[in-house]
């Protein structure tokens, strides 16, 4: 029986053993099959999706961007060059002030060696400090033929001929969404392509340091960094269609927001200064907002559009073609303008002696206005701008927003009011007739502040704060902190020691 029921349960084991191999036997396994032909060709993926052609725009636009090193003078003495001794260098010291080596991009716009870059990569420059290399390799000594610091925008030259040079497309036509792509030379890795869309169009960031600075910036997620500076914004047509200028961000690296100046722009301003060394820009003779909700009830508009004239300078081309103040700006020459910054890069495109059209609204009617435009005279700088160093940086602070500053001696007429994050001290004097009724002035601003970088002129008097009317400290205090808590800018509207109107927007 013990035999029998041994052979039974082997027959049994045999069998479950047996099953299992026929159900493996049902598994197929297919063959890759490799091949050096590929099955779709590079014109059929460019057929079925668009973002293959950046290979091609890579390989066709990569060699019209330039890597550039700059020696520039440098203020700080414990500088040393990499290997340096330190005895070595303060013995050269007593011979050659302590000098850099700064990098960025710029793109040749013509086959005989013109280079368009941004002013701050030159700006600084020794004498035949400046080497261009090309995507091939090669070097050249470069001079500078232009700057322009209002647009942050650079010619420069290199004597050459039959080099490869960009196709310059119209930034008018950029839409919102579009991809691009921005070619530069970031962190010294030469020629590099990063890919993204166009996020924004006509952007104020309050980045150039210049007081008749014109930002309109073409936005975009493209990663962008140190030393993209001056390279090429482009389109997936291959044309140049911007040149990378500046980045926002927390951490002084890429966060996804970069910035370009529109090609139509930064051409204009490459021509002046090719033609005549110098940009040759016309002038308005206006002072401009942008309309918000308050002004469309004010002035009868039927929906938030134009730019809103809050004074007019009567010797200037518009005073002279009867342009008046409350007067909205909402176009020139057919291109509609929504913001004050757009209205200054459209004028930007025209030089002294051009006559544009301006479409105007006035009195619940739209008008016409020819107007030819006059010379833009750029301001002495003041003593105190001359030697600023422009590196300098005011370290943000959460507390104070604001801080009262007691007024000397015994006078109770006069309090002082410091708001830090934006660079002001105001003055308060109070009325011979109330006591207890302020007028506010500004009294001082502080080197590189938001108000220095407005161009915010000392001694005005501040008469509106974010459309609001100024009648006490409290109020100004709790509008400039509420501000600075959600990080957002504040309008200022003052009136200056000659009677003129300005609107200034700060961002701490």
């Amino acid at each position: 029986m013990i035999l029998i029921g041994i052979l039974i349960g082997m027959i049994v084991m045999f069998l479950r053993q047996d099953m299992s191999a026929v159900d493996l036997t049902e598994v197929r396994f297919t063959e890759v099959n490799r091949s050096d032909v590929p099955v779709w060709t590079n014109e059929d993926l460019e057929k079925i999706d668009d973002r293959f052609v950046f290979r091609s725009v890579a390989r066709n636009v990569t060699p019209t961007v330039v890597y550039i090193e700059t020696i520039v003078p440098t203020r700080n003495q414990n500088f040393r060059g990499e290997g340096e001794e330190e005895e070595d260098s303060s013995i050269w010291r007593r011979f050659m002030p302590p000098r850099a080596q700064t990098v960025g991009s710029g793109v040749l716009i013509s086959s005989d060696g013109y280079i368009l870059t941004n002013n701050h990569v030159v700006e600084d420059a020794i004498r035949d400090g400046i080497t261009v290399t090309l995507e091939d390799k090669r070097s050249f000594e470069s001079r500078v033929v232009g700057r322009d610091p209002s647009t942050d925008l650079a010619v420069i030259k290199i004597d050459g001929s039959g080099l490869p040079h960009a196709t310059i497309g119209n930034s008018d036509y950029l839409e919102v969404g579009e991809w691009v792509m921005a070619i530069g030379n970031p962190f010294r890795l030469q020629s590099t392509v990063t890919a993204g869309i166009v996020s924004a169009l006509g952007r104020e960031v309050d980045i150039i340091n210049d007081l008749l600075r014109i930002e309109s910036f073409i936005q975009t997620d493209a990663a962008i960094n140190r030393g993209n500076s001056g390279g090429a914004l482009v389109n997936t047509s291959g044309e140049l269609i911007g040149i990378n200028t500046a980045i926002a961000t927390q951490s002084g690296s890429y966060q996804g927001y970069g910035f370009a100046v529109p090609s139509n722009l930064a051409m204009k301003v490459a021509t002046d200064i090719i033609e005549h060394g110098a940009v040759r820009r016309g002038m308005l003779g206006v002072q401009i907002r942008s309309v918000d909700s308050n002004l469309v009830r004010s002035t009868g508009l039927d929906r938030i559009r134009g730019v809103y004239v809050s004074d007019v300078d009567n010797s200037g081309a518009a005073g002279i073609a009867g342009l008046r103040a409350s007067d909205v700006i909402l176009g020139v020459n057919d291109q509609q303008v929504n913001a004050s910054n757009q209205l200054q890069e459209k004028v930007a495109m025209f030089r002294p002696g051009d006559s544009i059209t301006l479409t105007v609204w006035r009195n619940g009617e739209t008008i016409e206005i020819k107007a030819e435009l006059k010379e833009l005279e750029r301001p002495e700088p003041e003593p105190e701008e001359l030697s600023q160093n422009n590196q300098q940086q005011i370290e943000p602070r959460d507390e104070p927003y604001y801080e009262e500053r007691p007024a000397p001696g015994d006078n109770s007429g006069i309090s002082f009011h410091l708001f830090e994050p934006f660079g002001l001290t105001v003055q308060g004097l109070s009325s011979p007739q109330d006591p207890d009724q302020f007028d506010f002035y500004i009294e001082e601003i502080s080197p590189d502040s938001p108000a220095h970088r407005r161009g915010v002129p000392v001694g005005s008097q501040i008469v509106e704060i974010n459309g609001e009317e100024l009648t006490g400290s409290d109020q100004m205090e709790q509008l400039f902190s509420r501000a600075v808590r959600n990080q957002t800018s504040v309008q200022l509207k003052i009136k200056t020691e000659q009677g003129s109107v300005g609107y200034y927007n700060l961002t701490p």
